[in-house]
């Protein structure tokens, strides 16, 4: 099979499109023939070094695609179904895919769009889980336009919570849209937070990495009610916890998106889609942009639909 990996660190050209053996499914686990797989911030991140040591490494680890092989024990689909999810490693950028953890993909929803969900929601639920965000909570999310963002912010909207969303003025729209309350980021944030909810916020979440953790505290009154998943450096700096999905998965979130998405609650915009063989332009599109929505590579099939 086809796959992308990097054998030395640096810029989208060390990526290759190389020939692997074909993976087979574990106890519990199922392969699927991507038809189209998530790009992450993460992903550049270890191409360039700055995660991970080891050399050659695979990418991708969210994928959809259809069912073509079943690991022992494997009850709850069957070849041929449609589903999305996890990878327990790396290399779901590829051809073939082994998914770990996995869901029927909702049946509104195609294989571009069904990719780009399981880190954004497993993401974010994992953070408001930690958080505690529930009905009455008013919750502060700082770079709420996001993929990871927007479902956080509708998420928390689902639970009966508040939120308040920081985002450039012209994104503010498109996060009432959501249930949020949009504010800019920026110098005088804590104003413009207090001049909605004067008392301040229940919880805080920095989904941006901006360097607004202070303020953030400030907002939520204790460092124990700020989590971050942008801002490793900070977090250690200010007593914020950095939220890793290493420290325990929501992946209850799989599960749970179908019925959110199919009941109209629940969306999350892709806004490009690349085919495999051009995974070195989506990584510097990753790179260097800020669009709303999610990067998917897709199959050639896809590619042409």
């Amino acid at each position: 099979m086809k796959a992308v990996r990097f054998s030395r660190f640096g810029g989208p050209e060390v990526l290759e499109l190389v020939d692997l053996p074909d993976p087979h499914p574990g106890p519990g686990e199922v392969r699927i023939a991507v038809r189209a797989a998530g790009i992450n911030p993460s992903d550049w991140k270890k191409r360039q070094g700055l995660m991970d040591e080891e050399l050659p490494q695979t990418l991708g680890h969210e994928a959809a695609g259809v069912v073509d092989e079943l690991g022992d024990g494997v009850t709850d689909v069957a070849v041929g179904d449609r589903v999305f999810g996890f990878t327990a490693e790396e290399g779901a950028q590829a051809e073939l895919a082994v998914l770990a953890y996995y869901a029927p993909i909702p049946p509104s929803l195609d294989f571009p769009e069904a990719a780009a969900l399981p880190a954004a929601i497993e993401t974010a639920t994992r953070a408001l889980d930690q958080l505690g965000v529930k009905g009455g909570t008013t919750v502060l999310i700082n770079g709420a336009s996001g993929s990871v963002g927007a479902a956080a912010v509708q998420l928390a909207v689902v639970r009966g919570a508040r939120v308040i969303g920081t985002a450039s003025p012209a994104n503010h729209d498109y996060l009432r849209s959501l249930g949020a309350e949009p504010v800019a980021y920026g110098e005088g944030l804590v104003d413009r937070v207090r001049a909605l909810a004067p008392e301040g916020v229940d919880a805080a979440l920095d989904v941006a990495g901006s360097g607004v953790l202070p303020e953030l505290i400030e907002l939520a009154g204790l460092a124990e009610h700020v989590i971050t998943i942008a801002d490793f450096v900070g977090a250690r700096e200010h007593g914020v916890r950095f939220s890793r999905g290493d420290a325990g998965r929501a992946l209850h979130a799989l599960a749970d998106i179908g019925e959110l998405t199919e009941s109209g609650r629940f969306s999350l915009p892709v806004a490009q889609t690349f085919p495999l063989a051009d995974v070195a332009e989506a990584h510097r599109v990753s790179e260097t942009s800020h669009a709303r929505g999610k990067l998917v590579l897709v199959s050639p099939d896809q590619a042409e639909a």
